[in-house]
């Protein structure tokens, strides 16, 4: 025979602490797994950013009970027993009141006390509405204060656009200024040619000649500095910059003026107010974004990615830090953790979460390089199955453990122009060849051999304290040479590392961003 929980006897009580539900610290909320607590009870659980249910005991990722929803219907349920307690008190405390002195039948008695269960349930219906309408008029705010941004984002590309009209009317009166001084100075060499058709004295002849050169020096001089005005770099530059990024703003706007929104199925009548405002907007609630929601990548989601508002958290002992997560031509991306401002109105999802689809035996990585005169190129290498210098590669990659390729320089190119040609770069520590210390205690493993170009090896082997550096095969060796310790091969981008061994310098090449492609 089964026996019932604390939750089926007093579901106005929190299973945990025994303690009814509030409005303040004993908040129920719900878990995904289907579980309510109070939010101090959910607090007190959080260990190192993940929860286990004290019923059922799933895992579920978190930082504060406030991330999980507050459960309204435990709430209106307590309400509405406080208020059936509180008609009881009165009914007990009026009762020498309600004899037959008073003429009140038990029928009639019976109608008052229908008609304050009704009211009673009005006021719990009033309350939670108008905690709909408050968190509706917070929903509110924030889109008037996005409003203000735009506006303000909208008036600085109107400012831009003055100004390069500014520079466009200064640069117009310079061309009329030489275009008269122009006119002038030929209309002066057509009458030296008349005046030098004309002279019949030596004495004529020395003074036409002498005002023919001065006015030929003149002219020559006016073609120099014309020559050297026009165009002006800085006017014509800023002219043609303003007018790309105005257009491709106008280009994005996809509401035409007057256009009327499509109808919205806004569910049934009981839906909340917020839940219709969701439907409407297509906008995913606040901190419940899911991994299966990037799978999936629905118009909202890939908004919401494209936008820049979809990052990766991780909490440690060094703080709290993030990973972007980019759409590239249907692909996402997860760029290295680092310690930066979080976007308003951001979706996180945890890094473990995000990096825990990956598959073994299929990782890839990239690698974005960039020097001085070239625009990035990237570079994207599929990781040896469950090795531990592919293992240690990823995490630099992702900066998990802390430090990540991200910023450090190509260190060295061996045997250029000749084969089995190669480049070493990953010293994340001193980025002149001395540093990359491992950061996985046991790097030995089964590692094969290869000569091809693409292969990505450990430079100095799975033993040496410079263990986290890396090489790239870029020629292949056709006499059959081989080199050790090979954890990974380049599977795209191969050109961007042989331009970048071909550079003059290539301790100036550098991986400018890194990351892992999630196969979503």
């Amino acid at each position: 025979m089964m026996t019932s929980s604390p939750f089926d006897n007093k579901p106005e009580e929190c299973s945990v602490c025994y303690n009814d539900y509030d409005d303040n610290q004993l908040r129920p909320r719900n878990l995904p797994c289907g579980h309510t607590f109070c939010s101090q009870c959910i607090d007190n659980a959080i260990k190192n950013s993940q929860l286990s249910c004290p019923s059922c005991r799933a895992e579920h990722a978190a930082t504060a009970a406030t991330q999980f929803p507050i459960c309204y219907a435990v709430e209106a349920f307590v309400r509405k027993l406080k208020n059936i307690q509180l008609t009881t008190e009165e009914a007990v405390l009026a009762k020498p009141y309600e004899g037959p002195s008073r003429g009140i039948s038990k029928k009639l008695r019976s109608l008052v006390q229908e008609q304050k269960s009704i009211i009673s349930s009005l006021i719990t219906s009033c309350e939670e509405v108008l905690s709909q309408l408050g968190e509706y008029r917070g929903q509110l705010g924030d889109w008037k204060t996005q409003h203000l941004q735009l506006q303000d984002r909208l008036y600085a590309l109107v400012e831009q656009n003055k100004s390069a009209m500014k520079l466009l009317e200064l640069e117009d009166t310079s061309v009329v200024d030489m275009t008269t001084q122009g006119e002038e100075g030929k209309t002066q060499l057509q009458a030296m040619l008349g005046s030098l058709d004309t002279v019949n004295t030596p004495q004529e002849v020395d003074t036409t000649i002498g005002t023919a050169d001065e006015c030929s020096m003149k002219i020559e001089d006016w073609l120099k500095k014309c020559q050297e005005l026009f165009p002006n770099v800085k006017t014509v530059h800023t002219s043609v910059k303003v007018q790309e990024t105005i257009r491709e703003a106008l280009e994005m706007m996809t509401t035409e003026t007057g256009a009327t929104a499509d109808p919205v199925h806004l569910g049934d009548s009981d839906s909340s107010i917020m839940n219709k405002v969701q439907e409407i907007t297509g906008e995913i609630p606040q901190k419940q974004l899911t991994v299966e929601d990037l799978r999936r990548m629905r118009e909202p989601v890939k908004r919401l990615v494209e936008a820049g508002r979809v990052l990766a958290v991780q909490e440690d002992q060094d703080g709290r830090r993030s990973a972007r997560i980019t759409l590239q031509d249907g692909q996402l991306y997860l760029h290295p953790l680092l310690h930066q401002p979080t976007p308003a109105h951001a979706h996180t999802l945890q890094e473990s979460e995000v990096v825990g689809v990956l598959e073994p035996s299929c990782t890839l990585v990239f690698l974005d390089l960039g020097w001085a005169g070239s625009t990035r190129g990237r570079v994207t290498i599929r990781l040896a199955p469950d090795t531990p210098l592919a293992r240690q590669f990823l995490l630099l990659c992702t900066g998990q453990r802390g430090p990540s390729y991200l910023n450090t320089k190509l260190l060295q190119v061996c045997n250029k122009g000749g084969p089995e040609e190669w480049v070493e770069g990953g010293d994340y520590e001193s980025n002149d060849g001395e540093g990359g210390a491992r950061l996985l205690p046991h790097l030995r493993g089964q590692y094969r051999w290869s000569g091809q170009a693409g292969a990505v090896w450990a430079r100095w082997g799975s033993w040496d304290p410079r263990s986290a550096q890396f090489a790239i095969i870029t020629r292949d060796e056709p006499d059959g040479g081989q080199l050790p310790h090979v954890f990974g091969n380049v599977v795209s981008g191969l050109d961007v590392v042989r331009a970048a061994v071909n550079h003059s310098d290539i301790t100036e090449v550098t991986v400018v961003d890194c990351g892992v492609v999630l196969p979503l």
